[in-house]
């Protein structure tokens, strides 16, 4: 019998998150598809304060077919993913309640599910407890602040400011003048409730690192890097990861080979990104897989920026692309993970 398949999809946060959430399961479902293999439902949150219609179960991420989906509580959704029998859970929820809360309701529904823990998705989704904790690992992270509003503290730039909890760069800023301090610092509370004065490291060369947990061993996969520049691009911004359509559809920007591009194995950076990244992934508590952010100086050292630990297995996720130059199809990705969290349970 086909395994029962539960893709989590949309956001009861904002209609920004759902359209993201629908943008990779959208592209994960096209490319994960097997009749034969996977019976797939789909579960979509959507903002509603009065939680009263906030759960529908389409029969695919059309925006048809998600209007024409009856609306139900919270309560009701329960009912309804118990009485589907699923087998495993796909998380694809980007905000910080869909990585934490609503994966805890399948740890109470009994549902398994593939990556990491709600404990740990906190951590990583901030940004200053997950630098602290890799720090205490041995990891090299830039010294920084965290700061509240009302807080004043004395720096020395240049910074980077950037919110302690949001993704995609949102609210980030590079401060090399005193006099664009303040409104860096007013752009990113605009964000977070708490936001990070980091030392700025030198730019050598910006990349990102997956690593995958395989039949109970760490694998990192080949790195990839992209475009920064010491004088045009010294920090990427939301503009280099997302921007939207004509049609008003989130697009994603940061996949060409202009933006983005596969380092050879034999770079001379690689093998100390991946002993870093593995110290990550470990200090962090994470499973199945991670996703690491590190910044090379000109000397060579990479510096931990931040953990994205999510992957929603779509053709265009990072985590699909470095492991298909790895020479690990997405089918073989999205079966390993399934069968891993069952085999996990709950």
């Amino acid at each position: 019998m086909p395994l029962r398949v539960l893709h989590l999809v949309g956001s009861g946060v904002s209609d920004f998150f759902c359209d993201l959430s629908r943008l990779y399961a959208g592209d994960s479902l096209r490319g994960t598809r097997d009749p034969e293999r996977y019976d797939v439902h789909v579960a979509y949150v959507s903002p509603d304060p009065s939680g009263g219609g906030s759960w529908r179960f389409p029969a695919d991420l059309s925006a048809s077919a998600i209007e024409s989906a009856e609306p139900m509580p919270v309560a009701r959704a329960m009912e309804r993913m118990v009485g589907l029998g699923v087998d495993v859970m796909v998380p694809q929820m980007f905000c910080l309640p869909g990585m934490t809360t609503y994966r805890g309701l399948f740890d109470l529904l009994g549902v398994p599910y593939v990556g990491n823990t709600p404990a740990v998705m906190a951590l990583g989704a901030h940004k200053a407890r997950a630098k602290a904790v890799v720090a205490a690992a041995g990891v090299a992270v830039p010294a920084g602040l965290l700061l509240r509003a009302g807080d004043d503290a004395t720096v020395r730039l240049p910074v980077v400011v950037k919110p302690v909890d949001t993704d995609n760069s949102l609210g980030v800023t590079l401060v090399r003048d005193r006099s664009a301090y303040d409104e860096a610092l007013r752009t990113a509370f605009m964000h977070s409730d708490e936001v990070i004065v980091e030392e700025f490291v030198k730019l050598g060369r910006e990349v990102r690192c997956g690593v995958l947990e395989l039949a109970g061993e760490l694998f990192c996969l080949p790195l990839e890097e992209y475009a920064v520049d010491p004088q045009d691009k010294p920090i990427r911004g939301h503009e280099d990861k997302l921007t939207r359509g004509a049609d008003g559809d989130l697009t994603l920007v940061a996949k060409d080979s202009a933006h983005a591009w596969i380092l050879a194995p034999t770079d001379p950076v690689v093998e100390a990104v991946h002993a870093a990244a593995k110290d990550c992934h470990r200090a962090l508590g994470c499973r199945d897989y991670s996703l690491f952010d590190f910044r090379i100086d000109p000397q060579g050292r990479p510096w931990f920026l931040e953990a994205g630990l999510y992957c929603s297995f779509a053709e265009k996720s990072v985590v699909a692309t470095m492991a298909n130059a790895a020479d690990i199809s997405l089918d073989e990705l999205f079966r390993v993970a399934l069968n891993q969290a069952i085999a996990r349970g709950v």
